[in-house]
């Protein structure tokens, strides 16, 4: 697939750029694209968008904090596809999938998100998307510090008893199968905007 990367020259990016490659994707221009993957800012993601869609390429979307529903907006009038994820990681799209199910048993939940400090938004992206499955209310701790990458748990208590569920990224290599899955399942979406790389995972 001829792919448009926006932001390879971020942490994210440098590391996606080969991987993309070595896949057998080609890195192109927006007049030749396929595709599009922003890792970029906030403030940038609405108008990576409006380009893409009118050059008719849809979107995948790695950056967060960013408005969803201009973005859902602008594709569903493009007629075409982006897809959103909080993150990239597939254990930490399991983390969430467990966490919920968790929850049903044990509804009192707190979640600590940790990245490094130079993420811009707080909480995480992550931690959003796990606190609307666990129900409106937790609680999110969120730790900027020197020498994190993406980290975060989720402890449930009980009486007598704590469940904590935990992902870790430790490089950014994390991120890849997950991109790389959602280029191979972004054709087969609906117009607008879906959040989520549980929803292009095969069911178990």
């Amino acid at each position: 697939m001829k792919v448009v990367l926006l932001g390879h020259g971020g942490k994210v990016g440098r590391v996606l750029a080969p991987a993309l490659v070595a896949a057998g994707h080609e890195l192109t221009s927006l007049e030749d694209a396929e595709a599009t993957v922003d890792f970029t800012r906030p403030d940038a993601v609405v108008g990576n968008v409006r380009s893409s869609l009118a050059a008719r390429v849809p979107c995948v979307i790695g950056t967060s904090a960013f408005d969803e529903d201009a973005v859902d907006s602008l594709a569903r009038e493009a007629g075409l596809p982006c897809l959103y994820a909080p993150n990239f990681a597939l254990g930490a799209v399991l983390m969430m999938r467990f966490a919920a199910e968790a929850a049903r048993y044990l509804p009192r939940a707190e979640i600590v998100e940790l990245h490094a400090e130079t993420k811009l938004d707080a909480p995480s992206g992550t931690a959003l998307a796990t606190a609307e499955l666990l129900g409106a209310g937790t609680p999110i701790h969120s730790v900027r510090l020197p020498g994190l990458v993406a980290h975060q748990e989720v402890l449930l208590g009980g009486e007598g008893q704590l469940l904590t569920i935990r992902h870790d990224t430790f490089s950014r290599e994390a991120f890849v199968p997950g991109v790389l899955l959602a280029l191979a399942r972004l054709h087969t979406l609906e117009p607008g905007l879906t959040v989520g790389l549980e929803q292009v995972l095969a069911e178990p």
